[in-house]
This record gives C-alpha cells, sequence and structure tokens, in this order.
C-alpha cells in the first residue's frame, strides 16, 4: 500500500507564497493521476490540482495562483502556491485522482492570516 507523507505547510501573510511537498514511498505513484486536496474542519475535502494523463486541471479558486508539478523519479508531487488568500486557509493533502486510492496521509497545515 502507497503512504504519503506532505510537507512544506506554515503561517503565511496574504500575498504570500509556499511551495508544499508529498513524498509517496511504493511504485504505484507514477502510475496514477495524483491531485492536491484541501479540507476546512466542518467542510467537505475538495481537489484543488490535478496532474496525470497528459493534463493539468486546477479548481476555478485557485487557477493562475497555484501549480502543480511532479517528479516521478523521486516519486514526488509538488504545489507551488502564489498570492495566497486567508480563503486559501485549510489542511492540504496529496492523493491519486478522480478517486483517492492511498491511505490519506496527514496532511500540511497552511494558515494565511496577517
Amino acid at each position: 500500500q502507497v503512504q504519503v507523507v506532505e510537507s512544506g505547510g506554515g503561517l503565511v501573510q496574504p500575498g504570500g507564497s509556499l511551495r508544499l511537498s508529498c513524498a509517496a514511498s511504493g511504485i504505484m505513484f507514477r502510475v496514477n493521476s495524483m491531485g492536491w486536496y484541501r479540507q476546512v474542519p466542518g467542510k467537505e475535502r475538495e481537489l484543488v490540482a490535478n496532474i496525470g494523463g497528459g493534463l493539468i486541471t486546477y479548481a476555478e479558486s485557485v487557477k493562475g495562483r497555484f501549480t502543480i508539478s511532479r517528479d516521478n523519479g523521486n516519486n514526488t508531487l509538488y504545489l507551488e502556491m502564489k498570492r495566497l488568500l486567508p480563503e486559501d486557509t485549510a489542511r492540504y493533502y496529496c492523493n491519486t485522482t478522480p478517486v483517492a486510492q492511498f491511505i490519506w496521509g496527514r496532511g500540511t497545515q497552511v494558515t494565511v492570516s496577517s
């Protein structure tokens, strides 16, 4: 079973930037479409960025500000986040798409606040 570990979150001011990383163990990483999800307490987890099959897609709320990329050789997924907004505050997770097949990691908290 593939396991993922997310990192790179933190506290940042509005307008700031962060780069998230997702390290995955297991060979299945490179054959799957992967995505970054986020969740705030009391709300469902939402997919914000997806990469796979030659396609990259973003949720409207992050389009133009977030960039997803992957390094299959190192089994790592990235999310570059720029011009962060308070509404981007959430816990961020990585998993396969369109269906989350891996065991969910602990995620990494992103807090955007002045």
